[in-house]
C-alpha cells in the first residue's frame, strides 16, 4: 500500500516551497508552531484531519492536492472534457438513433 503520510509530508514542502513560504508563514497561516510544519516535513510527526485543512487553505490548495499533486485540477480537467467532448457526442447519438 502505498505511503500517503510521504506523499502529504512531500507534497506539504512543494506547495510551500512553490507559494514561495517559509515554515514560519505556512504555520501562521495554518494556526499551528513552527515546529509543527517542521516536524511534518520531516515526517515525525502526523496532522490531525483539521491540521491538514487548515494547512491547505494557507497553501491555498484543496486539500487532496495535499494526498495527490493536483488531484483538484485533475478532477477539474476530466469534467471539462466530459462537458466539451462526450456530452455533444452522447447528444448527436441520441439524435441520429431517435
Amino acid at each position: 500500500m502505498e505511503d500517503y503520510f510521504e506523499t502529504f509530508r512531500l507534497n506539504v514542502k512543494f506547495y510551500r516551497e512553490q507559494k514561495k513560504m517559509s515554515q514560519s508563514q505556512l504555520a501562521i497561516g495554518a494556526d499551528c508552531t513552527n515546529g509543527l510544519i517542521g516536524q511534518i516535513e520531516a515526517g515525525t510527526t502526523k496532522p490531525s484531519f483539521d491540521r491538514i485543512v487548515n494547512i491547505a487553505a494557507a497553501l491555498q490548495v484543496h486539500p487532496a492536492d495535499l494526498f495527490l499533486r493536483n488531484a483538484s485540477t485533475t478532477v477539474s480537467d476530466t469534467k471539462s472534457i466530459i462537458r466539451k467532448e462526450l456530452i455533444p457526442q452522447i447528444e448527436e447519438f441520441v439524435e441520429r438513433r431517435l
